[in-house]
């Protein structure tokens, strides 16, 4: 099932997106492991039913922790009264540049309506010439038909979200639809809505942590045509998504400065 969902497209029940909840929330699956479990068990209700026998094998001294099907049910349940859906992968809405990285999410949480997207990602601290500068930028690609999709964080992010808000710009949460970060962006997500989407692939009330963030980053990037970097410090979380970009085998820009600006 899972091995030619890509190329013939899937339309999961009800009770299939339960399952496939379950078992990407469940203890030490991430995005590789769910794919290699589903296509050794052909469902996840299979590979549920399998993973007590697995961990025994791999020598666990406890039983790993595994979703119930009323946890999922909640959170599917707490989602649709945010007006959030869960699209599988290799269903139709499912974006597909993103679908085509290695550790694409087996189900993404979605508001709005998703488009293929151009990056723009940035320094947090960024000069006011950059901010002007990824303001302009973010409103020419629009103009020209492209969506503006970044990571909500405060700079450069912000600032290519907000000149893109009539043309369309996905926010891409490092947690949950119910904890927007930073929190003074949650009105800026609900001004992205209309026109634009917002994505997350961690459980709602999940507030973001440190090694969130990567993650969020290679979304950014796999959701996109190409990544635009404006303004970024040598050890910062713009150059790691413009690293996962060439790694995925995406465009990358960078946006020139003056060359007494670490952060250019």
């Amino acid at each position: 099932m899972f091995g030619t969902s890509k190329a013939s497209g899937i339309h999961l029940t009800d009770e299939e997106r339960i399952d496939w909840l379950r078992l990407i929330r469940s203890e030490n699956i991430g995005p590789r492991t769910f794919r290699a479990l589903l296509a050794h068990y052909g469902s996840a209700r299979a590979a549920l039913a399998a993973l007590p026998a697995l961990a025994r094998r791999g020598g666990a001294t406890g039983l790993a922790r595994i979703w119930s099907r009323e946890e999922a049910k909640r959170e599917i349940n707490g989602a649709r009264l945010l007006g959030v859906t869960y699209v599988a992968l290799g269903e139709p809405d499912y974006p597909p540049r993103l679908a085509m990285i290695d550790d694409a999410p087996p189900l993404v949480a979605v508001r709005g309506k998703l488009a293929p997207t151009v990056a723009m990602v940035g320094g947090r601290n960024a000069s006011a010439a950059g901010l002007r500068f990824a303001e302009q930028l973010a409103r020419d690609l629009g103009a020209s038909g492209f969506v503006i999709a970044s990571g909500l964080a405060r700079g450069i992010d912000a600032a290519a979200h907000r000149a893109s808000l009539t043309t369309g710009t996905v926010a891409v949460l490092a947690g949950g639809h119910d904890n927007i970060y930073p929190p003074e962006h949650a009105k800026l997500v609900d001004a992205i809505l209309p026109e634009g989407a917002a994505i997350s692939e961690m459980p709602l009330g999940r507030e973001p942590r440190a090694r969130d963030f990567p993650r969020r980053n290679r979304l950014i990037s796999g959701l996109s045509l190409g990544v635009v970097v404006v303004e970024a410090a040598r050890r910062s979380g713009s150059l790691i998504t413009a690293r996962l970009a060439l790694e995925q085998g995406r465009e990358v820009f960078a946006v020139p400065g003056s060359p007494l600006d670490p952060r250019c």
